[in-house]
C-alpha cells in the first residue's frame, strides 16, 4: 500500500504535526488502525507524567509506592501495593495464594 504524508493537529496543544508515509507503514505493520492523537513533544510529555514506560510490568512495577499492613490469616508484617482501608481482609503472599480460588472452578 502507498502512503503519503498527513497533516495532523494534536489533542492536547492543538499544534499540527506530520504523520509521516514511513510512521504509516509502521503503524499498518504494528496493527495499529488509530492515527496518532498527539504531537511527539505532548507524547514524550504523557510519558514522562506516567513513568516513561510504555506499560506492562517493567521499570513502573518496580517503583511502585508500597504501604505496611498486617495479613489476616498468620498476622505477620506485609507490604502490598495499595492503601489498606481496613474494610476487607489484607493477607501476605503466602497467605493469599491459600485463599486464592481460581475463577474457573
Amino acid at each position: 500500500m502507498s502512503y503519503t504524508d498527513k497533516t495532523l493537529t494534536c489533542v492536547d496543544c492543538g499544534a499540527t504535526f506530520t504523520f509521516s508515509a514511513s510512521e504509516q507503514e509502521t503503524f499498518a505493520q504494528r496493527g495499529y488502525t488509530n492515527e496518532p492523537k498527539r504531537c511527539s513533544t505532548c507524547r514524550d510529555a504523557r510519558k514522562a507524567q506516567r513513568g516513561g514506560s510504555s506499560g506492562g510490568y517493567g521499570e513502573q512495577s518496580q517503583r511502585r509506592e508500597m504501604f505496611p499492613a498486617v495479613c489476616a490469616t498468620c498476622g505477620k508484617q506485609t507490604q502490598v501495593p495499595f492503601q489498606p482501608r481496613g474494610t476487607k481482609p489484607v493477607y501476605c503472599s503466602d497467605c493469599f495464594r491459600k485463599v486464592q480460588q481460581p475463577s474457573y472452578r
